[in-house]
């Protein structure tokens, strides 16, 4: 079962105030040392917030820590079952079903096994796909409301996240990024349960 990780969800940060993306990135692209007539831009570099924001940090540890332990969960059934059915055609070889409904009724068995398994690695996927979505969320709504805050005084006309090539260029003194994560930080809380998979992540290291 693959491992998913809020990493992967590094698009979600739409940090744009602007409806029209595309508009946004010419504004930027052609800005100079000076700032554009009766309009106020800056951006947030994605890649550094989600590598700085803590809230990013605890949140991939936490579900990669929940894939791992889904993974070795299923792993552990699938070794099971994989014996349970050698030792069934162990006992098929060796003539040790003294009837057809006995061999059926075993095949049967083994059949159920490998559909419970089967439903519980999708259900497992889909509930850190669950997860993921909500913790993505919970990101966006952070950021947001932070920015709403911030902006306050700042007063940006257009705030917009930048990610690989979207941007193809930008004034450096428009990136606001260490003033945005610094500013989250300070507001963020740890919940306990990734309070908790943190301590147990350093134990281990430890």
């Amino acid at each position: 079962m693959k491992k998913l990780s809020i990493l992967a969800a590094c698009a979600m940060c739409m940090l744009a105030a602007c409806n029209n993306k595309e508009n946004a990135a010419t504004d930027v692209a052609a800005a100079t040392d000076a700032e554009p007539t009766g309009l106020k831009i800056a951006y947030v570099e994605v890649d550094s917030l989600m590598s700085q924001y803590q809230f990013c940090k605890d949140y991939t540890l936490l579900l990669n820590k929940k894939g791992e332990n889904a993974s070795n969960t299923l792993q552990q059934k699938q070794r099971t079952l994989q014996q349970h059915a050698a030792a069934l055609q162990k006992k098929y070889e060796s003539n040790g079903f003294t009837t057809r409904d006995e061999l059926e009724r075993a095949q049967n068995q083994l059949a159920k096994e490998q559909q419970d398994l089967a439903e519980l690695d999708q259900r497992l996927t889909n509930e850190l796909a669950m997860e993921n979505a909500k913790l993505n969320e919970e990101l966006r709504d952070s950021i947001q409301a932070f920015l709403k805050v911030y902006n306050k005084s700042k007063k940006f006309d257009y705030i917009l996240s930048r990610q690989g090539d979207n941007i193809l260029l930008a004034n450096p003194k428009f990136d606001i990024t260490k003033e945005v994560v610094a500013g989250l930080n300070k507001r963020y809380k740890a919940k306990p349960e990734v309070k908790k998979a943190a301590k147990e992540e350093k134990d281990t290291k430890e």
